[in-house]
């Protein structure tokens, strides 16, 4: 059934009811509210695991597993989960696993080339909104179909990360010399086909790893390969559909679309994997200057990103072309029954003293970035007294009544700002303007309207600010 159709009554009905409030929640439906948001798993109701309760577990399990299974990558912290969906779209629930960016390499690369792409792999980092965006994964490719080659490079790179890694090649014993190098990293192979399923699949019951099912351009040869290695005995299946270059974007929209379609509205079985997307791809066409390889590549990959791909193969590694696509998957996968948030709390920027001003804003992640970033660029050391608005912005939280005289009133008293400052004014944003006289009258502090724009911050507080006003 479908996660969005699912309520908590149907899933209470199916535990043991003994409310025995092992789970940590209050009684039995209270944990099968959360067992519908995925917000617990079934594991923490220790009687639902007793023997007697097998059936009942079963039919739960049957009822909230994901639509796309989820397949780990890699061992320790750096593992990904690739898939692991409950619905199509991101509105109708959330998406829970952000798709894996790994960064190919190749065995006849040479060896600065080989080094530098691990190490951009390995450092690339970008702040955003309180997170870290950073890459995935290592995808090592067997160009020269070498086996004692392709040894080498896996080795190599086995050395100089700890990222998980695929290893990619159609030739099961070029597969295996890599295999026998990183298999205990339990690293992802690529690929199994029609051609060569039996032997890939042999390596992948072998050394425990998941497996990709590759059947370019054929959904219906896809679907028979993914069910013939399920037969096989493998559990963790990738789904590489085949991905064309820029000039066939209809093609990819139109392949990627129907076989998540059909694994989560349809339900069609032997198609409930994640799916591989390969943006490297945009390199097969020869451009005039690399920089449009590179730049048709971002197209691709944010294109497929939105198309439900699970995890992406890229090439190019310049910082301009994996800023946006980490972006995108950032905003695609953030909770949208959870808006962005900081804690709320008195931030200190800078080395203010008793005399420096008093800020206000609201803990949407978004806007408390914002702010705090132009007042420490600014160098105007001051206290920002962060407003808990349940995650809205400034002018949503007060059209909302989310921040409010009585709530900001609350929040200078529990900060104990009062302490660290002899005048008692507080700059508050200028879209919350309506908000001061309550203020004032609520908190008995006085009550600066600061700019519009936190980008006036510095000026106005060179300018117009006064923390003694008469």
């Amino acid at each position: 059934m479908p996660a969005k159709e699912l309520s908590p009554i149907e899933i209470y009905k199916l535990l043991p009811g003994t409310s025995c409030k092992e789970c940590d929640e209050a009684n039995c439906m209270a944990f099968a509210a959360k067992l519908v948001n995925r917000e617990a798993l079934l594991e923490e109701c220790p009687p639902l695991l007793e023997p007697q309760y097998k059936q009942s577990y079963d039919q739960l399990w049957a009822l909230l597993k994901p639509a796309v299974k989820a397949v780990e990558v890699g061992i320790g912290k750096h593992m990904v989960t690739l898939g692991g969906e409950y619905v199509l779209y991101r509105h109708e629930f959330t998406y829970f696993n952000e798709p894996a960016i790994a960064v190919d390499v190749s065995d006849e690369m040479t060896d600065e080339e080989f080094e530098t792409r691990i190490h951009v792999l390995n450092d690339f980092a970008f702040d955003y909104i309180g997170m870290q965006l950073k890459l995935d994964m290592l995808s090592i490719r067997s160009s020269s179909g070498d086996p004692a080659k392709f040894a080498d490079a896996v080795s190599k790179a086995n050395d100089l990360t700890r990222k998980p890694l695929m290893l990619c090649s159609h030739d099961p014993k070029v597969l295996e010399k890599g295999l026998e190098v990183v298999a205990d990293k339990r690293p992802l192979i690529y690929a199994a086909t029609k051609d060569n399923w039996k032997d890939v699949a042999e390596l992948a019951l072998k050394y425990s790893c998941p497996v990709v099912a590759s059947s370019p351009l054929d959904l219906d040869g896809l679907k028979s390969l993914a069910l013939t290695l399920k037969a096989y005995g493998i559990d963790d299946i990738v789904l590489d559909p085949g991905t064309q270059s820029t000039q066939h974007m209809g093609s990819n929209l139109d392949t990627f679309t129907v076989l998540r379609l059909d694994a989560i509205n349809e339900e069609e079985e032997g198609l409930g994997y994640p799916i591989l997307g390969i943006p490297m791809m945009a390199w097969t066409v020869e451009e005039e200057d690399p920089v449009l390889n590179e730049w048709n590549e971002v197209v691709l990959a944010g294109t497929l990103i939105t198309r439900f791909t699970d995890m992406l193969v890229i090439h190019g590694i310049n910082g301009w072309a994996i800023l946006p696509q980490v972006f995108l998957r950032s905003n695609l996968y953030t909770d949208p029954r959870k808006p962005v948030s900081v804690e709320a709390e008195l931030v200190t920027i800078g080395e203010p003293d008793e005399n420096s001003p008093v800020l206000l804003t609201t803990n949407f992640a978004l806007t408390y970035y914002t702010v705090a970033n132009d007042i420490e660029n600014a160098k105007v050391d001051s206290y920002l007294l962060v407003v808990d608005s349940e995650g809205m912005s400034v002018e949503s939280a007060v059209a909302g009544r989310k921040m409010t005289a009585d709530t900001v009133a609350e929040a200078i008293k529990d900060s104990k700002v009062d302490e660290k400052v002899k005048h008692r004014n507080i700059i508050i944003p200028g879209r919350s303007a309506r908000l001061s006289g309550e203020i004032q009258e609520a908190s008995g502090w006085s009550v600066s309207v600061g700019p519009l724009d936190s980008s006036g911050i510095a000026k106005y507080v060179e300018e117009k600010w006064n923390p003694y006003p008469e």
